[in-house]
């Protein structure tokens, strides 16, 4: 896994863990005692075996920076080229703004990320729930040659119109988006998800598949899309609905626990 970095998504001010976001960024919100949000992603990229992090955040990130300085010193635990490193939003002269989305976040460090020598970029979210081996995700990303894949997880009719869902073809290629869908929206995008390895009777519980919001870009299409639309400031409800057209932007399939904090 030494051709991918990781960017980890810090969030926005994190409103709804107020007061727990009163003075601390969200990602570093306690968990499990000595934990924090943060932990989980990073624990999932370093048992890949993906030793390069950035962590992306604007709001109240002194604790983070602390915590982050003080648990990890990959360089001394024998990754030779690791690092966990935070990047706070900054103004410049060429960007006057704060960050104003997860895709603008990325856009305004593109520069720094574009000297990684890598093939993929992992972007991932700060503040969820779950185990994923990266490994996995990565190499879904490479067997179908996929300019993008989408972490999804299958997805009941009860919850399914909270989340952004995908339809997709017999491939697994995502063919459309739509965000938070409800009534007769909701029902056109139920899929076959026995296309994904689910069983027939887990697709017939959970006929939707919702983005995880994590995904694996190609690192000249990151760029491409990034410099292309400037305007476009979000991932999941700007960039990629306006890929599917271009790119070959495929799903893959987390079946295990997985929360949205």
């Amino acid at each position: 896994m030494k051709r991918v970095l990781a960017i980890i998504l810090g969030g926005g001010a994190g409103t709804r863990l107020y007061p727990l976001t009163k003075l601390r960024a969200k990602p570093a919100v306690p968990l499990g005692a000595k934990y924090r949000l943060i932990d989980i992603p990073i624990s999932n990229c370093i048992n890949s075996e993906i030793e390069r992090i950035y962590v992306l955040t604007q709001y109240n990130s002194a604790s983070l920076n602390r915590h982050i300085a003080r648990t990890y010193h990959l360089a001394a635990a024998g990754f030779s080229q690791g690092f966990v490193e935070v990047l706070a939003a900054q103004q410049t002269t060429e960007s006057p703004s704060w960050f104003e989305g997860t895709a603008d976040a990325v856009r305004k460090y593109l520069w720094l990320f574009a000297e990684c020598d890598v093939d993929q970029y992992l972007i991932l979210s700060g503040d969820q729930l779950y185990r994923m081996n990266y490994a996995d995700f990565v190499a879904r990303h490479r067997e179908t040659k996929a300019d993008i894949t989408i972490g999804v997880v299958p997805m009941d009719e009860a919850r399914a119109s909270d989340f952004g869902l995908m339809k997709i073809d017999d491939t697994g290629r995502v063919r459309s988006f739509s965000e938070k869908p409800k009534g007769e929206a909701l029902k056109a995008m139920r899929v076959d998800t026995t296309v994904l390895g689910l069983t027939p009777e887990e697709a017939a519980r959970a006929p939707h598949i919702a983005s995880m919001g994590i995904y694996i870009f190609e690192k000249p299409v990151v760029h491409e899309l990034l410099d292309r639309d400037r305007d476009r400031a979000d991932f999941g409800r700007e960039i990629l609905p306006d890929s599917l057209r271009d790119y070959n932007v495929q799903a893959y399939l987390f079946n295990e626990y997985w929360e949205d904090i």
